[in-house]
């Protein structure tokens, strides 16, 4: 084996991709479209190819890498005038809550879980579904998060007296670990929901128990 031959071509091929991803944008490091992400994959690929076929002429390595580069920088260019394409390529932003309510038919549509849910607000330091003005999913992923008003740190003690709001039912199902935590049961948090007026704990999207000892509760969408 050539191993000098491998370093060469090695080298080659890592200027050549980086040259291109510069030309690409700074968007195809850090937020990937659809578009990005695939063409980024196909690039990796060819570039392996080209690395462990050293018989292989660098020529079919380079030329599907430039075709794919002109593609990717002639698609995006073009989506910078063009609203309709831009939402084909990149897709569109989801509102996944709005004015502290669940949207549960659009995290279908976007086959978004309550677990992810839950991780990018915790992520984005927010405690309670109830305090979130809009939660809109982007299509890099990433969840933007606006806050119904500023929490009011700045009061003394104000992170001992707080405790992070319990979700004891998402989607419909009882957190059985949560509601041990607090030393409760499930028949505890059905009766309690009972006397709010809440019967059926299938028909609840979201329920938390919060610092106060109140619950906040999101109903599912009516179908």
């Amino acid at each position: 084996m050539d191993y000098s031959t491998i370093i060469l071509r090695t080298l080659f091929i890592y200027f050549i991709i980086l040259v291109i991803l510069r030309f690409m944008g700074k968007r195809e490091i850090g937020q990937l479209s659809v578009l990005d992400f695939v063409v980024s994959i196909m690039i990796a690929e060819l570039a392996v190819i080209s690395i462990e076929n050293i018989r292989t002429p660098m020529m079919q390595t380079i030329v599907p890498i430039i075709v794919l580069s002109v593609i990717q920088i002639t698609l995006a260019y073009v989506s910078l005038k063009s609203e309709n394409l831009r939402k084909m390529i990149d897709g569109k932003p989801s509102i996944l809550i709005n004015k502290g309510k669940i949207d549960e038919e659009e995290m279908r549509k976007q086959r978004y879980n309550f677990d992810d849910l839950m991780v990018q607000l915790r992520q984005s330091k927010i405690r309670n579904v109830a305090d979130v003005e809009f939660a809109i999913l982007e299509p890099s992923g990433k969840l933007s998060v606006i806050e119904k008003t500023e929490k009011e740190k700045h009061e003394p003690n104000y992170a001992e007296k707080v405790n992070l709001p319990l979700p004891l039912i998402l989607d419909g199902k009882v957190q059985e670990e949560q509601l041990e935590e607090i030393e409760k049961t499930s028949f505890w948090l059905r009766r309690e929901l009972r006397k709010l007026g809440y019967k059926d704990i299938k028909k609840i999207s979201y329920c938390s128990l919060n610092d106060n000892q109140t619950f906040f509760v999101d109903l599912k969408d009516e179908k």
